[in-house]
Order: structure tokens, then C-alpha cells, then sequence
């Protein structure tokens, strides 16, 4: 199997950050050929792919880019649609920054060498936009939903366990839609203390809290439903 080195006339490595990006144009022996700071913009890419055109020993050059699907997004879809190769680099370790320390033009190096010491045909090459992009979104909200909910429910059991006998019963009940229904008409104790006023205030707002975007995926398409828990 041939190594990623051998197919190649230079190799790009980029350690992406929020405003700027540190790159590094090498062989493939790894020896560097010159580095440069770019902004993260449409002008910084445009300026980095004229560099790279005019430094290159060759046309067949590879970007490994750090963080493609966050500071280094933008870049990794202006150089796929340059024609060229996008990899995702990985953040460097402490074992390969050990007697180096943090240093922007450090890392773009190990960005380099990351990529040199790849199999040709196992190439990390970064997640897709489009239909997979939005499904991960989705994907990710789903379960963010989720832990919220969860969240809320285990909250709402305990403001129950330590309420009186009436809410202790509801809290080892299944919390269902007729049971949130009745909390919520539910009215405060008369002559209530501090405790209990507070107590039946957040045990009404809790069940009350709208929940919406449930995710389903059905038949390989996105749905998105809208609903609520609660009056």
C-alpha cells in the first residue's frame, strides 16, 4: 500500500485558529518550503491558493487542515473547491509537541507530518456539506433535546419527593400527559408557606416547558416534528 508521500509534490499544513491561520507549504520529504499567516476569510484563502500555486513543485498537493468542521470549515471548502485534496488533521498530542511546546507554526509542521505518515488509500478526508451535514445537525439537536428533557424530568420528580403526600404519589407515577395536565391546574395550597408557594411555582413552570423539534429519521429522509408537553 502506498504512503500518502509518495503520490505527492508537496503538502500543506495548516493549524486553523478563530481569526487567523498558520500554514506551511512542505516537501515530501518534509522539508518545509515556506510558511505564512493568513486571515480566516475569503481574501486569506485566495491569498494562501495563489501561494500555493506559485511555490509548489507540482500540481498534485494535499491540505492538512486541523479542525475542518470548526475554525478551519470556511478553508476546507474554499481549497476542495480550488480541485485540491482536503484531509482532516487531527490536534496534536502532548507525546509530538514534547520539548516543543505550543507554537502556531509548530503545529502547521505536525499537521505536515501527520499527513506524510498516511496510507494513500486511507485518507481522513472530511465529513461532506450538504444532506449529511444536515442530518449531523439534526442528529446533534435531537440529542441535545433529549438531555434537556431528561434533565427536566428528574428536576420535576424532585421538587415532587419533597413536597407532600399528594406530589410524592405523583412522583413515583409515570409522568404522562394527563399527569402534567393535572399539575398544572392544580392550584397553590391555600395559606401555603414560602416553600410551598415556590415549590408549586417551579413544579408548574417545569411541566409546562414547551418541547419542541423532535427529530425522526424515517425511510433515510430528515423529518422534523414540532410539539409540546404540557396545556
Amino acid at each position: 500500500m502506498p504512503m500518502l508521500a509518495e503520490l505527492i509534490d508537496a503538502v500543506v499544513g495548516v493549524d486553523t485558529h478563530r481569526d487567523t491561520h498558520e500554514v506551511e507549504l512542505a516537501l515530501p520529504t518534509g522539508t518545509p518550503i515556506g510558511t505564512r499567516k493568513i486571515s480566516n476569510d475569503n481574501s486569506g484563502f485566495a491569498e494562501l491558493l495563489a501561494w500555493i500555486l506559485d511555490h509548489s513543485p507540482g500540481p498534485r498537493v494535499v491540505v492538512s487542515i486541523e479542525g475542518t468542521r470548526s475554525f478551519g470549515v470556511g478553508l476546507a471548502r474554499a481549497v476542495a473547491a480550488a480541485g485540491l485534496t482536503v484531509i482532516e488533521c487531527e490536534q496534536p498530542n502532548h507525546k509530538a509537541r514534547r520539548g516543543k511546546g505550543k507554537s502556531d507554526p509548530i503545529d502547521a509542521h505536525l499537521a505536515v507530518l501527520a499527513a506524510l505518515r498516511l496510507d494513500a488509500d486511507r485518507l481522513p478526508i472530511p465529513r461532506a456539506d450538504g444532506d449529511r451535514e444536515a442530518l449531523r445537525i439534526l442528529l446533534g439537536a435531537r440529542h441535545e433535546l433529549t438531555v434537556v428533557t431528561i434533565a427536566q424530568t428528574n428536576r420535576l420528580r424532585a421538587l415532587l419527593l419533597g413536597g407532600g403526600d399528594a406530589e410524592r404519589d405523583l412522583a413515583r407515577a409515570t409522568l404522562a400527559d394527563p399527569v402534567l395536565l393535572a399539575m398544572v391546574r392544580r392550584r397553590e395550597p391555600p395559606q401555603a408557606s414560602r416553600e410551598q408557594a415556590v415549590r408549586h411555582g417551579e413544579i408548574r413552570r417545569l411541566q409546562s416547558t414547551p418541547i419542541t423539534s423532535i427529530v425522526v429519521i424515517k425511510s433515510g429522509r430528515v423529518v422534523e416534528q414540532a410539539g409540546t408537553e404540557g396545556p
